[in-house]
């Protein structure tokens, strides 16, 4: 019989991902706003919790998927319900969550005094990516714990790597951001230019996407871009905030990002024109629409 998995946090990307795992497993789920575990329910097989402490009882393995270090905190530590005081020995804790760095090192200090793992686990992919199940995990704590896990986090991943020590996965997350938003505005400033200088940017896009230009941003974002469709993918409020965590980083060691801080900057001018759902692609709508 397959152990009980909790999954809390059924947002854009934990609500395909629980799907996945409830085909082979049996999947607890909790959300803070009750409509999306009802939702979820009546799209897939699994049992609806009222509470962190239930769903933590019935669970071998905690699955978090949720917003920022507060909420991942107030999920592990709180008094009464949260996971430290309600958790079997030997509990496994996956957060999808990206946060910053010291979170994972901090709460594994605290959890390992009772027999319990948690890994920082931030994934990469998207909506799509955890629709269709295939997302990349970078993975960071015990390597032991990790290998307990490995085979469930298959069921929504197409790679999974483990990188090292606590917050090992989410220094890795900060570098995949720093890669994204740098590849955005370079393409945004490059079909800003291709429509400036009167080129067919659909056909300049279909020959560059060919060469060494191309990227996964360039292939699943260039049409959306060109139809001003932002209304989907990864939200502009959400990038800020990873890349506040990246800048941080940065800051304390005294590591050299400019461009990730002028990329910071131009969301924030897309954030005061409201687009702050927007897709991060909309970065193409600044230049066009904005500035």
């Amino acid at each position: 019989m397959s152990k009980a998995i909790g999954f809390i946090g059924l947002g854009v990307m934990g609500f395909p991902m629980a799907g996945h795992l409830s085909k082979n497993h049996n999947v607890f789920v909790f959300n803070r706003s009750s409509s999306k575990s009802k939702d979820w329910i009546n799209k897939y097989q699994g049992t609806e919790c009222q509470s962190i402490q239930e769903i933590t009882k019935k669970s071998d393995t905690l699955i978090l998927c949720v917003g920022n270090d507060l909420d991942v905190r107030n999920i592990i530590c709180d008094d009464d319900d949260g996971v430290l005081n309600n958790a079997k020995p030997g509990l496994v804790i996956v957060d999808h969550t990206t946060t910053s760095a010291d979170l994972p090192i901090e709460l594994n200090q605290i959890l390992n005094s009772k027999d319990i793992s948690f890994i920082d686990a931030p994934i990469s992919g998207g909506q799509a990516g955890a629709e269709n199940g295939k997302l990349s995990v970078m993975a960071g704590g015990d390597k032991e714990s990790f290998e307990k896990v490995e085979i469930i986090l298959q069921e929504y991943s197409k790679f999974i790597k483990y990188l090292g020590p606590s917050g090992s996965g989410q220094l890795t997350k900060m570098v995949n951001q720093i890669c994204i938003a740098g590849l955005l505005q370079g393409l945004s400033e490059a079909m800003n230019f291709s429509d400036k200088v009167g080129l067919n940017t659909n056909e300049v896009i279909e020959v560059i996407s060919k060469g060494a230009a191309q990227s996964w941003q360039m292939e699943n974002r260039w049409e959306t871009m060109i139809n001003d469709y932002y209304d989907h993918g990864f939200a502009v409020d959400l990038m800020r905030k990873d890349l506040e965590i990246v800048i941080d980083k940065a800051e304390k060691l005294n590591i050299n990002i400019d461009i990730t801080k002028s990329v910071n900057a131009y969301y924030k001018d897309i954030q005061k024109a409201g687009g702050g759902k927007w897709d991060t692609s909309s970065l193409y709508k600044r230049l066009k629409d904005i500035i």
